[in-house]
């Protein structure tokens, strides 16, 4: 057989290969990321993703609005001058959480 042949059967064991491999791969990542969407989140994530996410705003970033998580409840701590800052904070916070509790009677 010459040396062309033989680069011939090698390229097409390979793509027989990468054939084999990429369905079983892409299996791999969508199990890994189902299970990884069914975990819970801690209280410390929510609490810092709704933190950065009212200082991002442009409406509540002047307010020094205090995020409290415990147990998957959040609390929204803190003195507005607006009440539309209050309803913004309240959205972002309720958007973050998923529609778990929310208590904003302090902001």
């Amino acid at each position: 057989m010459s040396q062309r042949g033989l680069g011939s059967v090698q390229l097409s064991e390979e793509i027989k290969l990468k054939r084999l491999l990429l369905p079983l791969l892409l299996l791999l990542l969508l199990v890994t990321t189902a299970l990884a969407a069914g975990k819970p989140v801690s209280d410390n994530f929510l609490a810092d993703t709704i933190r950065q996410k009212l200082t991002a705003d442009p409406v509540v970033k002047s307010s020094p609005i205090e995020v409290i998580v415990k147990d998957d409840a959040v609390t929204l701590r803190g003195a507005v001058e607006e009440d539309r800052q209050k309803s913004k904070a309240e959205k972002i916070a309720k958007k973050v959480n998923g529609g778990s509790s929310l208590d904003s009677n302090g902001a």
